[in-house]
This record gives structure tokens, sequence and C-alpha cells, in this order.
């Protein structure tokens, strides 16, 4: 094997690894809190959880069989089923995140109403419709022979060898799919994350507002308390601007290589190159390992329940506290200068709104 076929295969590797243990745990951290089961967006979390862990189980150590074999992972029938799966699970992913960014957005801009507008059977509608959409599009490959192993991507996907005889109707096909679901869902999470944005910058001026006013008028506040609160007005702006950088971001990075070098093969004569048609798999795979991390793992209610599960298993629990309340002690003008600069800024909203 060549040395950038042999980076290749651990970068998958690396990436099928990330991605079961991650997506594996928020899968435990969904079983286990009642509440994250109760939350709207819980269900489109476990839809974008279960695609990802069968993609990463299913289609992932293929494309590494394709690496260092070089040759068809399989029979021809597994192999289309192997690429009806990507298809399936590649646009039932994006389509979920679709839903959560629309789910995102009216919380943020419509708080008072939400709980009204979007409702479980919201969610189920939201999901079938996800289903329904990917398996039309991944039935119809299927029933055309258009999926196979695809040797630029060393994978089992949509092959358009397979349809050289059908060139204009494969090409229709492919501009359709990539149309309705990656294009589809770059629109949804700009207009829904950059509104999310928006939102988010008016309410932090506003507080920012407030907190100066507030300082200007109590002279006599402890300096560390007013430093802590200007520093938590710079943390602030900073924040809303990052987490609508990876929602977006990460999409963008790990779908777009891959779904123009698709477009870009059904017009050029000239074979993608099969390091670069790998890498932009690998890219596409990637999201999957992603997506645990962007949408649940760092959120405070899944790093809770991380704990709790943890401290279950060890069974820490009373220790647990028992060390919390002596940390407490220990550091307590910290934990009072902390806890004073949340008072305080809640006292500015009330007293000046």
């Amino acid at each position: 094997m060549h040395i950038a076929e042999i980076a290749l295969s651990l970068l998958v590797v690396v990436i099928i690894v990330v991605s079961l243990l991650s997506n594996v745990v928020v899968l435990i951290c969904f079983l286990y809190n009642t509440e994250i089961r109760k939350q709207v967006p819980g269900l489109f979390i476990l839809n974008l959880t279960f695609c990802n862990l069968l993609l990463t189980s299913s289609n992932m150590p293929l494309t590494v069989v394709g690496l260092v074999s070089k040759g068809h992972p399989g029979g021809q029938g597994f192999c289309q089923f192997i690429g009806f799966l990507d298809t399936f699970l590649t646009t039932n992913s994006m389509l979920s995140m679709a839903a959560l960014s629309i789910d995102r957005w009216v919380a943020v801009v419509f708080p008072l109403s939400y709980h009204s507008r979007i409702r479980h059977r919201d969610a189920v509608l939201a999901v079938t419709y996800a289903w329904v959409h990917s398996l039309a599009f991944s039935i119809v490959a299927a029933c055309l022979s258009w999926v196979g192993y695809h040797q630029p991507y060393a994978s089992c996907t949509l092959c358009n060898v397979r349809a050289s005889a059908v060139k204009t109707g494969f090409a229709v096909y492919t501009l359709a799919l990539h149309s309705l679901t990656f294009l589809l869902v770059l629109v949804v999470l700009c207009v829904t994350y950059l509104k999310v944005l928006k939102v988010a910058r008016f309410h932090c001026k506003r507080i920012d507002v407030i907190t100066m006013q507030t300082l200007v008028l109590l002279v006599d506040i402890h300096p560390s308390v007013r430093q802590r609160c200007l520093e938590e007005q710079r943390k602030r702006r900073r924040r809303a601007t990052r987490k609508i950088s990876t929602f977006i971001g990460t999409f963008v990075v790990c779908f777009t290589p891959y779904v123009l070098t698709r477009v870009v093969e059904l017009f050029v004569v000239v074979p993608i190159s099969p390091y670069w048609g790998v890498l932009c798999k690998t890219l596409a795979y990637s999201k999957a390992a992603c997506d645990p991390f962007v949408y649940s793992l760092l959120r405070h209610q899944y790093r809770k329940t991380c704990g709790d599960i943890i401290n279950r298993f060890l069974k820490r629990g009373s220790r647990h506290v028992s060390g919390h309340r002596q940390e407490n002690g220990r550091s307590n003008n910290s934990t009072l200068r902390n806890v004073s600069c949340v008072q305080f800024q809640s006292f500015t909203e009330c007293f000046l709104a």
C-alpha cells in the first residue's frame, strides 16, 4: 500500500472509533435521562444518532476494506445494499440537522409560544418526512442499479459507471438528490442559525447596556465582581458566534468537497483521483463523529448526565457530594465572587428593564 492509502485507512479507523464511542454515549444519555427523552429535539438527535451508528458500523469498515484490498468488498448484491444504506443514511442525517436547526430557531425567536408551535407530533411528522424522503431517493437508485462499488471512493455508493447507458437520467437524479438534500439543508441551516445569531446579539447588547448602567450606579461594588461581570460580557459576545459557526462550519467542511466532486464528475471526462475521492468520502464520514459533540455532548444537560452515569457506575455519589462540599469550603471566596456576579447580572436585568 502507498503511504497515502495507509494514512487514509488510519484516518477512517480513527473516525470509526470516535464515532462509535461518541454516538453510543449519546444513546446512553438519551436512555438514561427522562428529561432528554421528553424534549422534542431528543427525537431528532435520536434519529441522527441512529443514522450515524448504522453508517459507522456498515459503510465505513467496508471503505477500509476497499482501501486495503483495492477491490470489491463482498458480492454485488451486498454492495448494492450497502450503497442503498449510504444514500439513505447520509440523506436522513442531513434532514435531521435541518430539523434541529428549525427547532432551535423557533425556541429562540418564539420562546413564549415554542411549546405550542413545536410538539412531539410535529417532531414525529418531521422524522417521518426525513425517512420517506431518504427512502425515495435510495429506492430509485437501487431499483435502477445505480449503486455499486465506486473505485475512486473505495466504497459502495452511487456509481456513474453503472449508469453509463443513461447518463442524462443519472445526472438529473444526482442533481436532484444533492439539491433537495445538501443544498436545501445548507440554506435552512444558514437562514435559521443566522436568525438565531441576530436574536442572540440583540440580547447580548441589551444585557451589556443594562450591566454598564448598573456598574456606574453601584460605585461601591467590589472591583473583582466588576471585573468578572465585564469578562462575562466579552465571553457572551463570542459564545453565540462560535456556536453558530460550529453548526454551519462542520456541515460545510464535511459535505461540500464530496458533493461538489460528485457533481463535477457528471460533466468532466477526466477521472477523479482516487486519493481525492477517498479523502472527500472520509470528510463526509467525519460528520458522524462530529455530530455527537456539536449537537449533544458539549451541552450542559448531556455533560451532567454523563457525570451522573459515571458517578452511579463507580458508586461514588455520596463521596462526590461530601467532596464537593469540602471543595466549596476551601474555595469559598472564589465561589462567592462567581455567585455575586450572576446575582448581580440578574439584578441589573430586573432593576433596569
